[in-house]
């Protein structure tokens, strides 16, 4: 498939490209939970469409999921927003957060890349962050800022299902998709016209 390449996209209007992972997927839905997210979702989309923000959705989707436990899995670097969506969905749900340092395990103990070589520095433990959301039996976990990989382990090992409220891009004011953006960036640093 390379679907990004194609200028029809007539899936949308109902063509069927791929038929035997249709019918796999379409057996999926028979899931009541996999089911439940997908009506739960498309009412969102239908109901709240260049509506409400994307927190708003969130709030609306676990509302709706009945979820009543949300864990927030966060990146230091983010701390202060980490706190603003805890005050927030606290006022609708029981919240639990998971710094990214947590255990405070040294980088040195696996060998991992320092950003200053000189100092001790703790590293980012994203299979913990999971477990202990795990141990709270989290309807939800919502990911903040958890760096390239980091957001990959804790998808991996988190029991509840995950949703990313905001993707870390230091230089792109935590906005990675403004790179798409500038054409006079993606020209000059990747060679595309």
């Amino acid at each position: 498939m390379q679907c990004a390449k194609c200028n029809e996209k007539s899936c949308a209007k109902g063509k069927n490209c791929y038929k035997e992972i249709s019918e796999k997927a379409m057996k999926e839905y028979e899931n009541d939970e996999n089911l439940k997210i997908a009506k739960t979702s498309s009412y969102i989309e239908g109901t709240y469409y260049m509506k409400k923000t994307r927190l708003e959705e969130i709030i609306e989707f676990c509302k709706l999921m009945e979820y009543k436990k949300i864990g927030i899995a966060f990146c230091i670097g983010v701390e202060n927003e980490a706190k603003t969506l805890d005050k927030i969905l606290s006022k609708y749900f029981k919240t639990y957060s998971v710094c990214c340092k947590v255990c405070g395990i040294s980088k040195d103990d696996l060998g991992l890349t320092k950003i200053n070589p000189n100092n001790r520095e703790s590293m980012c433990n994203p299979i913990a962050q999971a477990m202990i959301l795990n141990e709270k039996n989290t309807d939800l976990n919502i990911m903040i800022g958890l760096c390239i990989g980091h957001d990959m382990l804790f998808q991996k090992y988190s029991r509840a299902p995950t949703t990313t409220f905001l993707v870390k891009d230091r230089v792109l004011a935590h906005n990675p998709a403004g790179v798409l953006y500038s054409k006079y960036y993606v020209k000059k640093k990747f060679h595309i016209e």
